[in-house]
């Protein structure tokens, strides 16, 4: 212990570092963070918190917390598209789960609903949080450099306020330091696409827009003006920040023009243009820009130094995707640095966190920049080339009773329908499937058949590699809770029903400090809605082993009934997956 500073050093305080501080944290490792800046996030950010992102809160026991600073689902789903805030609509899409057509989809998907947090406030929620479970950490340090070796990673780092270079031992480094990641330069990662393919300024302000939103609640308002014209999306943006006074007001830019004109009268005039009030009060308080990036690295690894967030997925804001994939890179690094740590696990295990979170970052990536693509129909139903009044003439060309107005306005609905890939693809964010050494194929399921899109629908499995399907069970107080909340919390747990006796003796045989046993169907987990027994696909006197960030691990469909049997099959299982031998006894040292 006298040779390492810490067990895990973090770099960098956003959603990623700090989920991961509060992960590691909470499961008992020594962690530290450090950050070049002076405090955490100071702009909003990243805001779409996803019902997966929320999951992880709620495993991590901060949801509750969260939500005091959220604007409620509720309030995020009444997306406008119009030609102002006070002009005419031209159309308005249910979004984020909350249309009637898609709300039971969302309720019977998750325990949590969807949140809208900007990131200057959730960032202090998990950080102050990982703070108080044991993380260390000093702002104000500047990353530089890192040497690894067998047993660890030696981090250079400068202070800015003593204006002096040290060292920090570390046994693991994550590089949680964004988008510009030297972490991920230092270690070789090879970023595949383009970046800065396109340019977006914003600019944050206050203003009371109650009047114009609070009878159609949204958290995003396109405008069809045609000073935002510009770019891929081609539309002005008003963003709620806080309902209905803070806001955002973005549009896109020429980059081979240089900035953008920030000049105070100039944005002044541009906001009211957007909201279509050209006497309304306007406090700004900052302005920048961001460029749209579209790269992923190919792996997010090299031996003991891992990266995760925008350091190895970079692209636009388009679908809400950013923070809630940090938020779960990092869910699915911390458990397994607990593990390797603790010594129930091999290093060999961490190799699974590229395998199973590069995927789905390349997914996002792909997914967030063709939501961009996709307002390209609507735009061509409403512009009209080379009219003197575009506004006047792309409504006219909506509400014309003719044929060709008819055409038009189906081609709408069919614009307005693929919006639903980035507003209600509530299988984007639920439906990721993990391949790895730490996930063994149920060698009798053969290959999964989706009953519906898979991008819009999530399909509940308990095929190893999917995330335990949400239902709900009953506690020993007559409370309803869900199969969330009996597992995960850093450990194994093997799902079992009333007749798993055997499964319950081998876990107990082996016991394991990191293996719980739940049996559905038992004093505190009952299952009287009958619903758990519906989607299990096992016997049950079958077995599910959930790893501690929720998804499966391995699964046993037919029905054991022997005790060796069951605990033969769980010890092979759980040394596979912790690549570790099979009787391999269960250690507390380090790693």
């Amino acid at each position: 212990m006298n040779d390492f500073d810490t067990d895990v050093l973090v770099v960098g305080t956003g959603p990623t570092g700090s989920t991961a501080a509060l992960a590691l944290a909470t499961y008992g490792v020594r962690v530290h963070l450090v950050s070049r800046w002076n405090w955490l996030a100071n702009t909003p950010r990243a805001h779409i918190t996803n019902q997966r992102a929320v999951e992880v809160l709620r495993d991590l026991g901060i949801e509750e917390e969260a939500k005091k600073y959220a604007t409620p689902w509720e309030l995020m789903g009444d997306t406008l598209f119009t030609t102002s805030l006070a002009g005419d609509e031209i159309a308005r899409v249910r979004t984020w789960g909350t249309g009637d057509d898609r709300v039971g989809d969302y309720i019977k998907g998750s325990p949590c609903g969807l949140l809208d947090i900007p990131q200057l406030y959730l960032e202090p929620v998990i950080f102050k949080n990982a703070v108080a479970r044991g993380a260390t950490y000093t702002f104000n340090t500047e990353y530089l450099s890192h040497v690894q070796d067998d047993t660890g990673v030696t981090v250079s780092v400068r202070d800015h306020l003593l204006q002096r270079d040290y060292t920090i031992r570390a046994k693991y480094l994550i590089g949680a330091d964004g988008a510009r990641s030297q972490i991920a330069d230092d270690i070789g990662l090879e970023i595949e696409g383009t970046m800065g393919r396109a340019a977006t300024a914003y600019v944050l302000f206050n203003a009371d827009l109650s009047r114009y939103v609070q009878h159609r609640p949204s958290i995003l308002h396109w405008i069809m003006a045609p000073g935002s014209s510009f770019g891929e999306i081609g539309m002005g943006l008003l963003r709620a920040i806080r309902p209905w006074n803070k806001w955002i007001a973005g549009w896109g830019y020429d980059m081979a023009d240089g900035d953008p004109d920030f000049d105070p009268a100039e944005i002044t005039s541009k906001i009211r243009t957007l909201v279509g009030d050209p006497d309304l009060e306007i406090d700004i308080e900052t302005t920048s820009t961001w460029q749209v990036n579209q790269a992923c690295a190919s792996h997010y690894s090299k031996g003991r130094v891992f990266c995760g967030g925008d350091a190895v997925h970079r692209h636009p804001p388009s679908s809400g995707l950013g923070s809630n994939t940090s938020v779960q890179d990092a869910f699915n690094l911390a458990w397994k640095l607990a593990f390797v740590l603790k010594g129930y696990a091999d290093h060999a295990m961490l190799e699974s966190y590229s395998h199973e979170r590069q995927p789905v970052g390349r997914q996002i990536v792909a997914r967030a920049n063709q939501s961009r693509v996709d307002y390209g129909p609507i735009n061509e139903c409403f512009r009209t080339e080379g009219a003197a009044n575009p506004i006047a003439a792309g409504l006219e060309k909506l509400r014309d009773p003719s044929p060709h107005g008819v055409e038009v306005r189906d081609a709408l609905g069919r614009a307005l329908e693929l919006k639903n890939y980035e507003f209600n693809a509530q299988g984007v964010e639920l439906n990721q499937r993990y391949e790895s050494s730490a996930i063994i194929p149920d060698p009798t399921a053969g290959q999964e058949e989706w009953e519906r899109d898979r991008q819009l629908y999530l399909q509940a499995t308990t095929r190893p590699g999917a995330k335990l399907p949400h239902t709900w069970l009953v506690d020993s107080n007559g409370l309803r809770t869900s199969t969330l909340d009996v597992t995960g919390k850093g450990q194994f747990t093997l799902v079992t029903g009333l007749a798993g006796t055997a499964w319950v003796n081998a876990a107990n045989k082996l016991d394991l400090p990191f293996l719980r046993t739940v049996v559905i169907g038992a004093k505190g987990t009952e299952d009287p809605y009958r619903s758990w027994q519906r989607i299990r696909e096992t016997h049950e006197a079958g077995a599910l082993l959930v790893r501690p960030d929720g998804y499966i691990a391995w699964r046993h469909s037919p029905a054991i009934w022997d005790d060796n049997d069951a605990f033969e099959h769980l010890q092979t299982a759980l040394a596979a997956v912790l690549a570790t031998p099979a009787d391999a006894a269960v250690t507390h040292g380090g790693s």
